[in-house]
């Protein structure tokens, strides 16, 4: 399959770890040139190190908080003053915390909205002109596998991803005709530093082990393991390439068939 990503330009969020950094290798391995973001300017520095020198890319690591507009813009203008455009942006954010409605306050519904609702709103109006320009755009969100059935104890995710779904959905009719194409992928059970810190809030709130708890939730996946984060770029990169070009507006679940509800 020939993907049609060498010297496309992209930006990935979050990136330091986890899914965001599997993605961005990934894309890195492809021939894309990167800009990669995280908070913390030493993290996001080692993280572009490392995939600069298993894959050769061009990656630049840019400090930066999803959780204000202005660090966003500043992602994606030193992709275009870097390397003359951009045609990839992978939204993805930090889950917010667990608990159910009664637990959480005013201002953590707040946090969760900006951190993961509205931080894909500034991606998207940020990235938009220049995947125009490029009459090439795959406008790409991490999100969970909550936008097909909710998660018990996680209510802040859980709204928050739904509506990154819907807002998804609404823009990919609308973008479509510059060859601009929108998906959303919900991740399950992925072996990443997330799933070790809600599987650990789980083993204190029910006063068991993490192992039992771990147990528990493996048995709840029909494969029967956790995914591996690679497996989860993997399909990242096919939606970012020429080879899904027919696709737009689509929600999909990496998620070892665990979820039980209809698409």
């Amino acid at each position: 399959m020939k993907l049609g990503l060498t010297g496309k330009r992209a930006v990935v969020f979050a990136a330091s770890r986890g899914l965001g950094y599997a993605c961005a290798l990934g894309l890195a391995q492809e021939g894309v040139k990167l800009v990669i973001a995280s908070r913390d300017q030493a993290r996001i520095d080692e993280a572009a190190a490392k995939i600069r020198a298993e894959t050769g890319a061009d990656v630049i690591g840019v400090a930066a908080d999803v959780n204000t507009e202005a660090d966003i813009q500043k992602v994606i203008a030193t992709c275009v003053e870097q390397y003359g455009g951009l045609e990839i942006a992978l939204h993805n954010a930090g889950g917010p915390p667990p608990g159910g409605f009664e637990a959480i306050n005013d201002t953590q519904w707040l946090t969760a909205f900006n951190q993961n609702l509205m931080s894909f709103v500034w991606v998207s109006r940020a990235a938009l002109p220049h995947m125009k320009q490029s009459n090439y755009g795959r406008l790409l969100t991490i999100a969970s596998s909550s936008i097909r059935q909710p998660i018990p104890n996680l209510i802040l995710s859980n709204v928050m991803r739904a509506g990154v779904n819907a807002m998804a959905k609404s823009l990919a009719r609308e973008v479509a005709q510059h060859n601009v194409l929108v998906h959303v992928v919900g991740p399950g059970r992925i072996g990443t530093e997330r799933i070790e810190e809600l599987d650990r809030a789980q083993a204190t709130r029910s006063n068991t082990s993490l192992d039992q708890v771990r147990q528990a939730s493996m048995s709840q996946i029909p494969i029967g393991r956790l995914g591996e984060p690679a497996e989860f770029a993997n399909f990242i990169v096919f939606l970012a390439s020429e080879a899904a070009s027919y696709m737009s507006g689509t929600a999909t679940l990496i998620d070892g068939a665990a979820s039980n509800a209809l698409p």
